[in-house]
């Protein structure tokens, strides 16, 4: 199931018949209370939101979403105006997996539809406790803690996380980080990792001094001697 958030009702309905036309399902709200009332019947796998809407702005229901345990999974697809930088960032530290800029093209926007439900599933959370220090992060528990004090990440920055955990000392490119936790390549690519990257080191305290970049190449995670 696709939920769409838009109040513009050309842009809904074009969208939501190319969906349905491509054999999928979805269901459009032109106010965010209708889409938390449909969301109180059926958790979907991916979500389209605009970030001007009425009642409530989208960067704030993307907040919610990934606030919630029922809904922190959810493949989130932001609507953002064309240019807008600020947008884009703020969406992505809030937790977005990926963005489209209005005005855009109903062959683009499927295609991130399609890699987003493959997304779905692709990647189950690994078994057993990771530890790097005073680092602690239960892949099957979604918890990460710095010694005795718990830290709260988005989804990517937590998927982020575990992916350099589970290879000590390995060095992932950017295009590795990018393919494997957004699934494909888009504009962008290499800021949208390295703010990632920033955010989590901030949210890790000295712990994400562990986290080291590698130059000209990308970054990998280790004890310094």
């Amino acid at each position: 199931m696709i939920y769409f958030v838009e109040d513009d009702n050309s842009i809904r309905k074009l969208v939501l018949y190319s969906l349905t036309s491509a054999g999928l399902e979805a269901e459009g709200f032109a106010r965010p209370s209708a889409f938390w009332a449909a969301l109180e019947r059926r958790t979907p796998e991916v979500v389209l939101l605009d970030i001007m809407l009425p009642e409530e702005d989208g960067i704030s229901i993307l907040k919610r979403l990934r606030e919630s345990r029922r809904t922190r999974s959810v493949q989130v697809i932001l609507l953002t105006a064309k240019g807008s930088e600020y947008d884009k960032v703020v969406g992505l530290d809030a937790g977005a997996d990926d963005y489209v800029s209005k005005p855009f093209g109903m062959m683009e926007l499927m295609a991130r539809v399609r890699s987003a439900l493959r997304r779905v599933g692709d990647r189950p959370p690994p078994q057993g406790v990771l530890t790097l220090g005073a680092l602690t992060v239960d892949p099957a528990r979604h918890v990460v803690r710095v010694g005795e004090n718990g830290v709260t990440l988005t989804l990517k920055e937590f998927q982020l996380l575990v992916l350099l955990m589970e290879r000590p000392g390995a060095v992932l490119t950017r295009d590795q980080l990018l393919s494997t936790i957004w699934g494909y390549d888009f504009d962008g690519a290499s800021r949208t990792v390295d703010v990632h990257i920033r955010t989590l080191r901030q949210k890790l305290g000295e712990a994400g001094n562990l986290i080291q970049t590698v130059r000209g190449m990308g970054y990998k995670i280790e004890e310094t001697p």
